[in-house]
């Protein structure tokens, strides 16, 4: 086990560097901050690199799961300066980015899939991250990402599940390829709509749209779409966050799809 104690260590100025995206995407590599993220990573067979452990700071030990890892045993102020969570738990691991192809997705005959559009804020992609692996959601696809989806935060705000979400960025078209291929129907959220998400039927293999709290979603979605949905709200509010709308969604296609399968 190596140790490191300095904060002039350029392994742990490159880690540091690593909190920006810029570098992420110029190294290939991001942080998982917290045990129990990096325990979900390494489940969802994500490759990791370093293990960084602080016994000073950690609650448990190193799990024998761990230990086929290469560990790097680091002091608390060493530590402190990698992390960044408020509370550290002492476990932060080095793993290599990938993102998958859009046709390398496994779904189901019937499943349900969250489409995101120009998403900024990582803690609302994180939020809804969360949401799709509660309800059952196989796979949530970006398009136009405007935010990193290995950004810490929306790792730390999803609680790693980003690791056990099928996620994977495409364009729009290639978006609309697949769904007409596999017989997908799609809901796109528009506030200016009249037809309720209450009353769209999420039962069939379904995709439900999202776009950003600013622009909402693009001419194309709302062109291509096959059904266009919207959360009924009091005068004087144009839109929720997009993580609430999410959850207020994905959890009505739950719903219904419950009551199908008792039927």
């Amino acid at each position: 086990m190596t140790n490191i104690n300095s904060l002039e260590n350029k392994k742990i100025k490159e880690l540091i560097k690593l909190q920006k995206a810029g570098f992420r995407k110029k190294t290939g590599q991001f942080l998982i901050d917290g045990l129990r993220e990096i325990e979900l990573a390494i489940s969802a067979e994500v490759s990791i690199i370093d293990i960084f452990y602080c016994p000073e700071l950690a609650k448990k030990n190193l799990s024998a799961a761990f230990k086929q890892f290469n560990i790097i045993e680091v002091s608390a102020a060493v530590f402190k300066k990698i992390s960044y969570k408020e509370n550290a738990d002492g476990f932060l691991a080095l793993a290599a980015r990938k993102v998958k192809d859009i046709f390398s997705l496994k779904l189901s005959r019937n499943p349900l899939v969250v489409v995101l559009e120009t998403v900024e804020k990582p803690g609302n992609l994180g939020a809804i991250l969360r949401s799709a692996y509660a309800a059952g959601v196989e796979a949530v696809i970006l398009n136009d990402s405007q935010t990193d989806i290995f950004n810490p935060n929306v790792i730390r705000s999803s609680e790693g599940h980003i690791f056990t979400n099928q996620i994977v960025a495409a364009s729009v078209k290639e978006t609309v390829k697949l769904f007409e291929k596999l017989g997908i129907k799609s809901f796109a959220a528009a506030t200016s709509k009249n037809n309720n998400y209450t009353e769209a039927d999420f039962s069939g293999p379904s995709a439900i749209i999202l776009g950003s709290e600013a622009q909402g979603l693009s001419k194309e979605w709302l062109k291509l779409a096959d059904n266009k949905i919207k959360i009924p709200m009091k005068p004087g509010i144009d839109s929720l966050n997009v993580s609430v709308s999410a959850a207020i969604i994905i959890f009505e296609a739950l719903r219904q799809r419950n009551i199908s399968k008792k039927r």
